[in-house]
């Protein structure tokens, strides 16, 4: 390889990746026309810098400087050489330094895979409060209610239930215990009665949820009031299935069934008395929503700034007073 190559080379050419340290070690001589200022400037020593430089003349077969005991000066390959790097090398040293004031202040675009329940619950009420505090920030929502794979999607971190991460995630807990709740219209309860126990639920209409994802019903999830560590899942059966959560609550509310949510979700129709709760004992609070990322290690300082925020807001949500 020459120097006519070298300087010619584009950023998609195969260019011998070894070549760069000496290149940047033969700027920094050239800059300063100095082998000592050089060495002293990035820490190494005098030799050890003049090994590079005959390393690099070696490999590109030119002479690249002058060198007497006192003076050095560049060659003409040498200045063509080094007028032909340095706006190349200026842009990566910008290009790092500005990596390094992302990782200080929060900036960037922030990607996070989150399902619909979550982005309701966990980021919804806060965009403009978090927005707001870091506006050199730019959030994507990417929803999906299915198993994600954050670092194959392309994302940054996800939201989901503990029971749906990987255990390869790091997940830090961003809401307080949560709770299903089961619920349906005063007007079906007159008509159909309310059940005592899961069991009943086959004498009952259920609102089904369909998983986008796998396609299945998702089960209605009970824990025993008796028995510690009894838990288990009822399959939904009646008229009416959706894969929107909202509608779900929406059929409940004009008597189509009864529908099992987060209480968090069902609570305001719970408290003006359009929905009333049934089955409360056999829905135990669990672990709710995390937000999990590949490694703590390097960790974005975007990253980092949401994962704070939401450990924020999860602790004013566990003060906050709920109505009854």
């Amino acid at each position: 390889m020459n120097l006519t190559t070298v300087v010619s080379m584009d950023y998609q050419s195969s260019m011998d990746p070894s070549l760069l340290p000496p290149l940047a070690w033969f700027a920094h001589i050239a800059r300063h026309r100095s082998f000592t200022r050089a060495a002293a400037e990035m820490g190494v020593s005098r030799p050890a810098l003049s090994q590079q430089l005959k390393a690099l003349e070696r490999q590109l077969g030119v002479k690249l400087l002058y060198r007497t005991t006192r003076d050095m000066s560049l060659t003409e390959e040498g200045q063509r050489l080094f007028d032909a790097i340095r706006p190349s090398l200026g842009s990566i040293e910008r290009a790092v330094r500005s990596l390094g004031e992302m990782r200080d202040e929060p900036a960037g675009l922030l990607r996070v895979n989150t399902g619909r329940v979550a982005a309701r619950m966990v980021l919804e009420p806060h965009l403009a409060e978090f927005l707001g505090r870091y506006p050199l920030l730019r959030l994507e929502v990417v929803m999906d209610d299915g198993i994600a794979n954050i670092i194959a999607d392309g994302c940054d971190a996800g939201i989901r239930l503990g029971e749906s991460l990987s255990e390869h995630m790091v997940a830090v807990p961003v809401t307080p215990m949560m709770r299903m709740a089961v619920a349906g219209s005063p007007d079906y309860l007159r008509r159909r009665g309310k059940p005592a126990t899961p069991a009943d639920l086959v004498q009952h209409d259920c609102v089904g949820y369909r998983q986008t994802s796998s396609g299945a019903i998702y089960g209605w999830e009970f824990s025993a009031p008796d028995v510690d560590g009894h838990d288990f899942a009822v399959e939904p059966r009646g008229s009416f299935i959706s894969n929107d959560d909202e509608e779900m609550i929406r059929a409940a509310l004009q008597g189509v069934g009864l529908v099992q949510h987060m209480e968090r979700t069902l609570q305001p129709h719970l408290d003006d008395g359009t929905l009333v709760r049934v089955l409360k004992d056999w829905c135990k609070p669990f672990p709710g929503f995390y937000l999990y990322v590949p490694s703590r290690e390097y960790m974005p300082s975007k990253v980092r700034a949401l994962m704070d925020f939401l450990v924020e807001k999860r602790g004013r949500m566990s003060a906050r007073p709920r109505r009854r």
